[in-house]
């Protein structure tokens, strides 16, 4: 039997981090492989797409109305969704009290000693990267998840929040053993976004996966609470994915310890590039294009 492979999605909040993961598993799973989503956002949308649910009801809830997470049973806690994947999440403490790393560990050690790995191919762990405090970095830290792959795209903030996701992996790659699988570029048709993205998994000593368009399709499959794989399977986006995820299972033992850059370096890159000079420029001209206007 192949080895249990623990793999997480990290990625700056909004870049479609969730919607990705969600059509990468499906098409994991639709390839045979047996899977179990841990959703570690506490926004609790890391099952939705194959639950074809609005948000699973969470472990930390469940617990607190059980009275503790001993309370709890696997049936409880656990859904099956589409193509039999095994779906949990962990959620969080009500905002601005409490750490929403301690539920995640809390979860994650209760669904290994109630049996919830057992007979999977592939565990992933959904977890957000805007804020790199160590609550979101538990799944690194315990040496839970050992190959990362961060979901990016080429704006400037998506791609400082994939850096410093690399210094998190960074930290406790040599205690942990975790690795950076590599980057997801997740299209939002910015300028020259594609080579962007490849020079930043350069620096960071990894490799672009898979650069994933923009298609609407996205969206329609999510406004009816399905993954891309379910809602228009013969999709050309769906086999964007099919792409993906037989890229992510042909990359065990690939992953490598990264090399994070400096804010400056980033801003370099994006300068090489002669994006931060057109934006510059686009400024400017409408500055002077209004101002004349209005002189007028």
């Amino acid at each position: 039997m192949a080895a249990l492979r623990q793999i997480a999605f990290y990625g700056k909040g909004g870049i479609g981090k969730s919607t990705t993961s969600q059509n990468t598993l499906a098409a994991l799973a639709e390839m045979g492989q047996k899977i179990l989503i841990v959703g570690c956002d506490p926004k609790a949308d890391s099952t939705r797409l194959i639950l074809h649910s609005k948000a699973q009801d969470t472990i930390l809830s469940l617990a607190a109305d059980a009275g503790s997470v001993e309370d709890l049973e696997l049936e409880d806690v656990m859904k099956i969704g589409y193509r039999d994947i095994r779906c949990v999440e962990s959620g969080g403490p009500e905002p601005g009290v409490g750490c929403a790393g301690r539920g995640v560990i809390t979860s994650i050690n209760f669904l290994e000693e109630e049996g919830a790995y057992d007979g999977v191919d592939y565990v992933s762990y959904d977890v957000l990267g805007d804020v790199v405090c160590g609550g979101f970095a538990m799944p690194i830290r315990e040496n839970k998840a050992q190959e990362i792959y961060i979901v990016m795209s080429g704006e400037m903030m998506a791609m400082y929040a994939a850096n410093n996701i690399s210094k998190g992996i960074l930290k406790y790659a040599n205690s942990g053993g975790v690795r950076l699988g590599g980057l997801v570029c997740n299209e939002r048709q910015t300028d020259k976004e594609l080579e962007l993205a490849e020079s930043l998994a350069g620096k960071l000593g990894t490799r672009l996966i898979h650069f994933v368009p923009r298609d609407n399709v996205v969206q329609h499959a999510e406004l009816r609470r399905m993954t891309v794989l379910e809602y228009a399977p013969e999709s050309k986006q769906a086999n964007e994915y099919r792409q993906l995820a037989q890229k992510i299972h042909a990359n065990a033992g690939n992953g490598t310890i990264p090399t994070p850059i400096t804010m400056d370096e980033l801003e370099d890159l994006l300068m090489e590039h002669g994006i931060m000079k057109r934006v510059d420029e686009t400024i400017v001209g409408k500055t002077a294009a209004e101002l004349a206007a209005a002189a007028a």
